[in-house]
């Protein structure tokens, strides 16, 4: 572990550590208290930090270290600087990975002198935040037409292990990047390092690093720096933001395994566990990372979440918690993962506060409510299809059958950070094509069409050019 330089500090007031277990800290110090949420260095190099979580008593805190513990013993002099954990900010950290220090992951060495700011801030003041709704287009059609993200807000990707979170947020990274002037940043909390390193080398590979961001707090790091890594990612965001004055897309991967951090934070602290056994506290640890996501009248954070759902079960706490959070819920589907309809996003279970006439119009919101009553009634009209077959549906259900299936199918899309692994090349669809494409499939212009036509396309005009390449095969 890299030694780190403390903040510069008139006053080191040194204390002796009473206790160690496991993460868990207690130190004794003589006089003057160090307040919580400071740090403390501790070890043979001073090479172990430890930010203090309690107050025991008027000689006692107790600290969960961010580092690891080995070689820490009763009796080690510890070093409190009354200084909170503090990241660098600025232009110089574009292109690079950090971690919850705000240390470089790769080879880079960051300019001397580069102004570093605590990663305990304050939420924007109510009379800072913008109140207007604007649309954030991503240039996905399933999730611009039925679930439109609002710029400055936050959207959650809910699924369970292996449905696509991860391959949507990589995605929507690239299309930030070709479509908005902004900058992007990636938080990795608790996550495999084999997919921070597929990402950083993706996103290199693809040419969007130089405007972009990355925040690891890996798996096997011990559970304080995964619970503040989130912290310090947001604090480099609002640099952007309120000093820059740049939009930027943050986005959170993943959400489940910071509150699952925070549990065992609380559990080494000995706290009693809640319902499920997680801490008492998680409201407030969410809700003092989620306030800070906020749209201000000099730049806005929007934020797109995946979450993690323990077995499938959107009723789970951590899943309820952070649904009250967010202005947009993408919900992804193992069953229509295992059908191949990619983003496996589940359009029924997906909503978005942003889908209201007066914010994205009355052409846009009649069109999304018609995809959802048609898909609705198809739903409905599965089970007779599994008992009697679609013969022998009424030509009206068979219709909506029809308009359903070729709507869940042009509602795929290739993605650009997936061409490697299919044989489809990625597509950027605007919002004007995707409208247009469901409005002239509901008019049943393309009955006639087949449904796999449909697949893997970009605007409707390729549903022709398909069809005809098909047929000039069969000849």
């Amino acid at each position: 572990m890299p030694h780190r330089t403390p903040p510069d500090s008139p006053h080191i007031n040194v204390g002796t550590i009473t206790s160690v277990r496991g993460s868990t800290i207690d130190i004794y110090f003589e006089n003057d208290l160090p307040p919580i949420r400071s740090m403390i260095l501790a070890g043979p190099q001073k090479e172990i930090t430890i930010e203090v979580q309690l107050l025991l008593d008027r000689h006692h805190v107790r600290g969960v270290a961010l580092t690891p513990t080995q070689g820490l013993a009763r009796g080690m002099e510890a070093e409190s600087h009354n200084k909170p954990i503090q990241v660098p900010v600025g232009q110089a950290t574009l292109g690079h990975m950090f971690d919850v220090f705000g240390n470089p992951s790769d080879d880079y060495i960051l300019p001397d002198g580069m102004e570093k700011r605590s990663i305990h801030r304050a939420p924007p003041s109510l009379l800072e935040r913008s109140t207007r709704s604007e649309v954030f287009e991503t240039g996905i059609k399933a999730i611009d037409v039925l679930v439109p993200l609002e710029r400055g807000g936050k959207a959650g990707l809910f699924g369970g292990a292996g449905v696509g979170k991860t391959v949507l947020l990589t995605e929507l990274i690239h299309n930030m990047v070709r479509n908005h002037e902004g900058v992007s940043m990636f938080c990795g909390i608790g996550e495999r390092c084999r997919e921070g390193l597929e990402l950083y080398h993706d996103m290199k590979d693809a040419g969007v690093l130089p405007n972009m961001v990355m925040f690891f707090g890996q798996m096997n790091e011990p559970p304080g720096a995964r619970f503040r890594v989130g912290h310090a990612a947001l604090t480099m965001a609002e640099y952007f933001r309120d000093d820059e004055h740049k939009d930027v897309l943050l986005l959170i991967d993943n959400v489940f395994r910071f509150i699952q951090a925070g549990m065992e934070v609380s559990g080494l602290l000995g706290q009693m566990p809640s319902r499920l056994g997680y801490q008492p506290t998680m409201g407030t640890e969410l809700s003092q990372l989620q306030e800070r996501i906020s749209n201000t009248r000099t730049g806005a954070i929007t934020s797109i979440q995946a979450v993690y759902v323990p077995a499938d079960d959107l009723t789970d706490p951590a899943a309820v918690h952070t649904f009250s959070h967010l202005s947009a819920s993408i919900v992804l589907s193992r069953k229509r993962a295992s059908e191949g309809l990619y983003p496996a996003i589940d359009h029924l279970e997906s909503d978005s506060k942003m889908a209201t006439p007066t914010i994205i119009g009355e052409r846009h919101y009649r069109i999304a409510q018609e995809i959802r009553q048609t898909l609705a009634q198809y739903e409905e009209l599965k089970d007779i299809i599994a008992m009697l077959g679609l013969e022998q549906l009424s030509m009206q259900d068979q219709k909506v059958v029809n308009r359903s299936r070729r709507l869940e199918r042009f509602l795929t899309q290739p993605f650009f950070t997936t061409e490697q692994f299919t044989q489809y090349k990625g597509k950027n669809v605007r919002l004007e094509d995707a409208l247009e494409g469901c409005e002239r499939i509901l008019s049943d212009e393309f009955m006639d069409y087949q449904e796999s036509d449909f697949y893997m396309i970009g605007s409707i005009d390729e549903v022709v050019k398909k069809a005809r390449t098909r047929n000039q095969k069969e000849i």
